[in-house]
């Protein structure tokens, strides 16, 4: 009898364990510009634990992090001409989740200055990013509406909303969805790491060609300001009238050109041909799911209403490691400059300061871009700083993007 019980007790035990192995975990999640941020911990040399803010990034098969992170972790770290490598940490661990990352054997970061070390990215608070090689292993479900996320095993999250069979890497865990733009079918990257989406050049061009009523602008304001590279100056941004991603249809998304050698290296990473991207900045009424296991991914629905990403001033911004913003351009508006311009105004390598007297030094893109957005027509007061001096430029919130009105027949 008492081996009986012994037994029993055992495989209760058992049944337990494996149940709690198949839960998943949710945590907050803070929405930055567009990027899902959520918090993390590694196990330091000394047996303690560091809380770490983790960019979850599926669209990249590659772990990155900040060379403050590899210095805390006592990590080996080896630098070339641009970039930094070191071994992985051995793991993270989400919500008490432990995600093993050993498997993937270097990390990088750029070479920066010890002041800029902090971050895996400027512009960005997070210090290591969470790869698709990583979380093609797991359950994922991402919700923009209620800023959570969650992760567990296979089979452990209940997936809702429409849903479409993909392709999936199975090396890297990138993404491809069965897409539809004019009836045409092409692939399109899932990837709720980039703020912005992306379409193919060529692509890009024949519709504009095609449609020159469809909204279109130069230069990377808003979402599309991703980084602050020099040539987001001259990005091409347009508003498709309609996009098929998967089962979504998707009205007047926001697409930026994508140059052939980048779409060229994210076609041979995804194995499989490609032609853009499909960021964020569409999925923000969104709860997406990946159901990594079965090649299938979710979209349910959470909001309705659009989200105005394009209500901005026109500075066109790169971000520094000692804080403040490097405006890089001024985009047009209505074929006129958007924000004053010349001695009295704007000059390229001006650095924004403020606006409304609020410091933007040590924010994120997101949360520069939050203080520049706003009903068009209103009033910003932003504060410049040119060889020294400080003074301050009045801009409106113009609503870029914006499609242009059908005059009705007989009026």
């Amino acid at each position: 009898m008492r081996a009986l019980m012994t037994g029993c007790l055992l495989a209760l035990l058992s049944n337990s364990a494996v149940g709690q192995v198949k839960n998943a975990v949710t945590v907050p999640a803070t929405i930055d510009h567009n990027r899902v941020v959520i918090r993390g911990d590694v196990q330091l040399p000394d047996g303690s634990t560091l809380a770490v803010r983790v960019w979850v990034d599926n669209g990249n098969p590659d772990l990155s992090m900040s060379r403050r992170l590899a210095t805390a972790l006592a990590l080996p770290v080896k630098c070339g001409d641009q970039e930094c490598y070191s071994p992985s940490p051995s793991s993270l661990l989400i919500g008490g989740m432990t995600i093993p990352l050993a498997a993937l054997k270097e990390a990088k970061f750029p070479l920066r200055p010890v002041n800029q070390a902090a971050v895996l990215a400027l512009g960005m608070d997070a210090e290591m990013n969470l790869p698709s090689s990583v979380l093609r292993k797991y359950d994922v479900l991402v919700d923009f509406v209620e800023h959570k996320f969650s992760i567990g095993p296979p089979g452990s999250i209940r997936f809702r909303g429409p849903s479409a069979k993909v392709h999936v890497n199975a090396e890297n865990g990138l993404i491809q969805v069965p897409s539809q733009i004019e009836g045409k079918k092409y692939n399109l990257a899932l990837d709720v790491g980039s703020c912005i989406s992306f379409l193919s050049e060529e692509i890009f061009d024949k519709l504009a060609a095609a449609h020159v009523d469809w909204p279109h602008m130069i230069g990377a304001v808003g979402s599309a300001n991703m980084w602050g590279a020099p040539e987001e100056t001259k990005w091409k941004v347009m508003r498709l009238d309609r996009l098929q991603f998967g089962p979504l249809f998707l009205a007047s998304p926001a697409i930026v050109a994508l140059p052939k050698s980048t779409l060229d290296f994210f076609e041979k990473r995804a194995g499989t041909p490609t032609v853009g991207v499909v960021g964020s900045n569409l999925f923000v009424n969104y709860r997406v799911g990946l159901d990594y296991a079965h090649s299938t991914v979710y979209f349910e629905l959470g909001r309705p209403f659009n989200f105005p990403d394009f209500d901005v001033v026109g500075l066109i911004l790169r971000p520094e490691g000692d804080g403040p913003f490097t405006i890089l351009g001024v985009a047009d508006f209505e074929g006129k400059p958007s924000v004053a311009t010349g001695s009295d105004g704007i000059q390229v390598g001006d650095h924004l300061v403020a606006v409304n007297d609020l410091p933007v030094q040590g924010v994120t893109m997101g949360q520069v871009w939050s203080l520049l957005g706003g009903t068009p027509g209103k009033e910003k007061k932003l504060t410049v700083e040119r060889g020294g001096r400080q003074f301050s430029v009045v801009a409106r919130v113009q609503h870029f993007l914006a499609e242009k009105r059908k005059v009705s027949q007989g009026k």
